[in-house]
């Protein structure tokens, strides 16, 4: 802890009914950083003011967020991983959460896979086997997105629950493939959260009519099932949308971070949480910035 006798005489003003020496206050303790979360956690230790209680985890919070909101600046500069801006995405709501577990269960995945694959298979069959290790041997689940549930939609919950939505097993799904090198990637699609294994020299292909035409077939993360051109074609048809070029171009990881961070403030629009789903939104537009 900061012993500080400045700190001191800011905690006894910490409960001024006035806003504005409130705000002032608040301002300049979260001016010190993330080192005087220690102070703060021992006066919510010590004392019975719920109110009191209430900004010190505040106050605490917005210390989180700031620490946060740094470290989304330094992954976006550096062109982090998928892996890391999950993590980051997951802190959001575990501050404290270690990072050890979620490494060590990933590794144990990519291990799982790699050891099944050689290079003889050919793209379809690499994916049966990525998606039977996953779903089948590693038993992960499919649940539908509820936004009464932020869990569903961290890649920390969802590896240790082995449970997750579209989103969070897409997202474990491509951490995966691009560890392994497997050219999958998501994809646009409305209303849906669908991964594309794009033609290994698709990079390479000169200009085509339809980005679809670079794409060998489709993985629904939710289960792992397969889906081909024709299937996916129907599906354009029963939602009555134009597939427009746009809807096959793969997400980079940039855009599936912000994705995820547009589903999860969802799970917060109502006024208690409000200030979340802002918070959450905040980092989408400085991920554009």
């Amino acid at each position: 802890m900061i012993e500080n006798k400045e700190i001191s005489a800011l905690f006894h003003l910490i409960d001024d009914p006035d806003e504005e020496v409130y705000s002032t206050v608040s301002d300049k303790l979260i001016s010190f950083g993330k080192d005087i979360i220690p102070n703060l956690e021992d006066l919510w230790e010590n004392t019975t003011n719920e109110e009191i209680q209430e900004r010190i985890e505040s106050l605490i919070h917005k210390l989180h967020f700031r620490d946060l909101t740094e470290d989304f600046i330094h992954w976006k500069n550096n062109d982090g991983s998928l892996l890391q801006g999950a993590i980051l995405i997951a802190r959001y709501h575990y501050p404290e959460m270690q990072t050890t577990q979620v490494l060590q269960e990933i590794e144990k995945l990519r291990r799982n896979i790699w050891l099944e694959l050689n290079r003889y298979l050919t793209p379809l069959e690499q994916i049966t086997v990525f998606t039977s290790i996953l779903y089948n041997y590693y038993k992960q689940q499919g649940v539908e997105i509820a936004y009464e549930h932020p869990e569903d939609f961290l890649i920390n919950k969802t590896l240790e629950t082995k449970k997750g939505n579209a989103i969070s097993n897409g997202i474990i799904y491509l951490i995966l493939c691009e560890i392994l090198d497997i050219p999958v990637k998501a994809i646009n699609l409305p209303r849906q959260f669908i991964l594309a294994h794009f033609d290994p020299q698709f990079e390479m292909i000169e200009s085509v009519a339809h980005n679809s035409e670079k794409i060998l077939f489709y993985i629904d993360p939710l289960n792992g099932q397969i889906y081909s051109h024709k299937d996916v074609e129907n599906y354009f048809k029963r939602i009555s949308v134009p597939p427009t070029n746009s809807y096959f171009k793969p997400m980079d990881n940039k855009r599936v971070i912000q994705f995820l961070l547009e589903e999860l403030s969802k799970c917060f629009d109502d006024d208690r949480n409000r200030y979340k789903m802002q918070e959450l939104l905040s980092l989408v537009t400085l991920l554009d910035e």
